[in-house]
């Protein structure tokens, strides 16, 4: 009777201790982290100093703030800068993880809007930049959350608007999962750039790098309790890129870099590789994560510009 107590009580000992793991993990993956800590990194410090000029630049343009509610009540936030001549393009520039709209994509504003002639849209995403909610979405609700500002721009600008997406890291993620799950018709193609196969798997990456000497993803498992019960969604069954690939329905165009850790380069080989429809696939060797633009400016433009030409509807942009 005493081993079966001890035994018991090691047992209890090791599941609240899990359980532990799986709150401080859920914490530190799904629940927004608003003020950040000053950057050490002299390639962050560049980068950051590079957003503070896309951001200020971009926002001199005439734009419009824009607000709608889900359907569980979060107010979300997004820029609208109209094109310089009308058109009925639009590119929808989909932030990563912990960050906000400006400061991921406004690098890519004088591309799509003084090039291409797009208008641009700039949502944040539930928990981040100026939207509410401290609950991260793990592109598993945020897709959900796209579709809203896809529906709103196709009542507000007419039924023959055509869209594109552009997605870095979880907005890369969320961008294939829209195409994924039945997109509005006005979806036409979709430029994911370091996106992950899977939350679940994603998290677990994550995990290992705090927790070096864990080889499994056991814990994941607890933190994704944790992510049900609290945030209302599965890691592994609502935020799978891969898992649905199968129904995609507009051309993808992937791009990776090569010494990308936390979101593992070989994440964008499965994600190609699944891939049914039209597809290309453009990587960069040094590149580390959502470093790509940064590191190989000048053929991430042409990349895209090819891709748009040859896959967009009608034209690349009304000029």
């Amino acid at each position: 009777m005493l081993y079966l107590y001890i035994f018991l009580s090691l047992v209890a000992f090791f599941l609240i201790i899990c359980l532990v793991f799986g709150a401080v993990g859920f914490r530190i993956a799904c629940v927004s982290k608003r003020v950040k800590k000053p950057e050490t990194d002299p390639k962050r410090i560049l980068r950051g100093e590079l957003r503070k000029k896309n951001n200020a630049y971009m926002l001199s343009h005439p734009h419009e703030d824009l607000e709608l509610k889900t359907p569980d009540g979060i107010r979300l936030t997004a820029r609208y800068i109209p094109a310089e001549k009308e058109t009925k393009k639009f590119v929808i520039c989909i932030h990563g993880h912990n960050c906000n709209g400006p400061d991921e994509m406004s690098h890519l504003f004088p591309f799509y809007h003084n090039e291409m002639g797009f208008n641009y849209f700039l949502p944040d995403l539930r928990g981040h930049g100026r939207s509410g909610g401290n609950i991260i979405g793990f592109s598993g609700l945020d897709y959900k959350d796209i579709n809203l500002w896809i529906d709103y721009l196709i009542e507000r600008f007419g039924e023959d608007i055509e869209i594109m997406l552009h997605g870095i890291s979880m907005g890369a993620s969320t961008s294939l999962l829209v195409n994924n799950h039945n997109p509005a018709r006005q979806v036409k193609l979709i430029i994911e750039d370091c996106g992950f196969t899977n939350a679940f798997k994603e998290v677990g990456v994550k995990t290992r790098m705090f927790v070096p000497f864990l080889k499994t993803d056991f814990i994941v498992h607890f933190i994704n309790f944790h992510c049900k019960l609290i945030a209302g969604y599965d890691l592994k069954k609502d935020a799978d890129p891969l898992g649905t690939m199968k129904n995609a329905k507009n051309p993808v165009l992937f791009i990776h870099g090569e010494q990308d850790t936390l979101v593992p380069f070989p994440m964008c080989l499965e994600l190609y590789e699944a891939c049914p429809v039209e597809k290309e696939i453009f990587t960069v060797p040094e590149a580390v994560h959502a470093y790509s633009y940064y590191d190989a400016k000048e053929e991430y433009d042409e990349k895209m510009r090819n891709f748009i030409a040859k896959h967009f509807n009608s034209s690349t942009a009304d000029k």
